[in-house]
């Protein structure tokens, strides 16, 4: 039963990993993209969903609020009977990669001037309007009276 917790753990971990690769690697896609004029950056739905996900971090640290992906996998290792150090290999470099050893009130002050960047480069290289939004412009009353 001890390395079920340990499998959990380990899964929990590696969602924690591509949480975090999806905020830090799609906010450089973003950059880069925006400067080179890649369309997929100013998808809607990428664009807000990846708002959201830093937005949602953000919130966590001003509140003081501990990640629960970060509790779960503690207290899975805690059942299976040990701490992360019996963790896969792949496991341990995974904490390595998004586990720094700075103080909590550091790391919530980078998550919420992260959000902030976020949000700054949502009305730098702004999204592009969803379909229907246009749609709807088109079809307004109030564009046929200023034509």
């Amino acid at each position: 039963m001890k390395s079920f917790y340990f499998v959990l753990a380990d899964f929990i971990l590696f969602l924690h990993a591509l949480y975090v690769g999806f905020v830090v690697f799609g906010y450089a896609a973003i950059v880069v993209g925006g400067l080179c004029g890649w369309s997929f950056v100013r998808n809607p739905t990428f664009r807000w969903v990846h708002l959201a996900a830093i937005g949602v971090v953000a919130v966590q640290g001003a509140l003081g609020v501990l990640c629960p992906l970060t509790i779960l996998e503690d207290y899975l290792r805690t059942l299976g009977g040990d701490q992360a150090e019996t963790a896969t290999f792949i496991a341990r470099w995974l904490r390595r990669l998004i586990f720094v050893d700075v103080p909590l009130s550091t790391l919530n002050l980078v998550y919420v001037a992260f959000a902030f960047l976020v949000l700054a480069t949502m009305i730098v290289l702004p999204p592009r309007r969803l379909e229907r939004d246009k749609k709807w412009e088109k079809a307004s009353p109030a564009n046929e009276l200023v034509s």
